[in-house]
């Protein structure tokens, strides 16, 4: 595929240009700050840069009728209209974590937290110490997913990719989930398959929980 990159200097960048390109994917937008390199038409633009850049990834996605996978964190309400409103031309993936781990904990919590509605529950979620947002997305969608009013501990420590546990205790027990990232470049690589899945669609939002679906 042709593809684009917003934010290609950043460190998600550089390693989703990196990846798509060792398996054969061939880069002919890459913008960033004061800078934009067009050479033809991207089939898919990935955008894992800030919510500031979002008015510039839509504008290039309409030009192109290029589809779209996101995975900027802390974006807002008004965020996510531009978004439904660019789905209703071509195919948008959105999610705040591209991991396979992270969505399959996300399924596992949607199925059993309900069992768990009486224990207290807080989450712990750690990432390194340039991250900008507090509480991390994927913090968010796992609160989201309990359906709970929880309490999220945020720390940011060093260059730690991501890691997010999820406490349920009762007066004498204490259940964990939790998932740690080993590498930024899991998040590539879900950014590839975002990609790859999304080649197959014309219009549409959709999340990764849609890509796992279509593999089970």
């Amino acid at each position: 595929m042709n593809f684009g990159v917003i934010g290609y200097k950043g460190r998600m960048g550089k390693l989703i240009l990196e990846l798509f390109q060792e398996h054969n994917h061939t880069p002919v937008l890459l913008v960033d700050k004061n800078e934009i390199i067009e050479k033809e038409k991207p089939d898919v633009i990935i955008d894992f840069s800030n919510k500031d850049a979002l008015e510039t990834t839509i504008y290039f996605c309409k030009k192109y009728s290029s589809n779209l996978v996101i995975g900027t964190t802390a974006l807002k309400e008004e965020h996510f209209k531009l978004l439904k409103e660019l789905s209703e031309n071509v195919a948008v993936v959105q999610s705040y974590n591209f991991s396979i781990g992270i969505n399959i904990l996300l399924d596992i919590l949607e199925k059993y937290s309900k069992i768990f509605e009486k224990w207290d529950c807080e989450i712990v979620e750690t990432h390194h110490s340039k991250k900008k947002d507090k509480p991390s997305g994927t913090a968010i969608l796992l609160k989201n997913t309990i359906n709970r009013n929880l309490e999220i501990h945020s720390l940011r420590l060093g260059g730690i990719p991501g890691d997010h546990a999820i406490f349920f205790s009762n007066e004498g027990e204490l259940i964990q989930f939790s998932h740690r990232a080993l590498s930024r470049k899991v998040f590539a690589l879900g950014a590839l398959k975002a990609a790859e899945f999304v080649m197959k669609k014309t219009r549409g939002f959709f999340t990764f929980k849609d890509i796992l679906k279509e593999e089970i």
